[in-house]
């Protein structure tokens, strides 16, 4: 899983979700393309990113409608083009995190 630079209109979402903070989310999947943290917009953070294999999916709050404390969990919408890389992303997603914690607790 990386940031991507490939076209990611047209995805979206297929009922998949996951549970973190922002400040994960940063450590896990670099700085977001989208923050716009004011709580006006639909979505305060967006990430574009593309699976081991290279389909391209997208992170985002969706209305939350209010600044969002970067350490607290929130619902995430993962979109994509279809319910298979969405699930993907959600399991890289997920091992990405777990590396993450096994490395910061050495």
């Amino acid at each position: 899983m990386k940031p991507t630079q490939k076209e990611t209109s047209g995805t979206s979402f297929y009922d998949t979700t996951i549970n973190c903070s922002v400040a994960t989310f940063k450590k896990v999947l670099g700085e977001p393309v989208y923050d716009g943290n004011d709580g006006l917009d639909k979505v305060n953070f967006e990430w574009e990113m593309e699976t081991e294999e290279g389909d391209v999916f997208t992170v985002y709050d969706w209305k939350e409608y209010r600044p969002l404390n970067e350490n607290e969990i929130i619902e995430w919408h993962i979109g994509g083009m279809s319910g298979r890389i969405t699930e993907q992303a959600k399991r890289e997603i997920k091992e990405a995190i777990v590396q993450n914690e096994v490395v910061k607790s050495r």
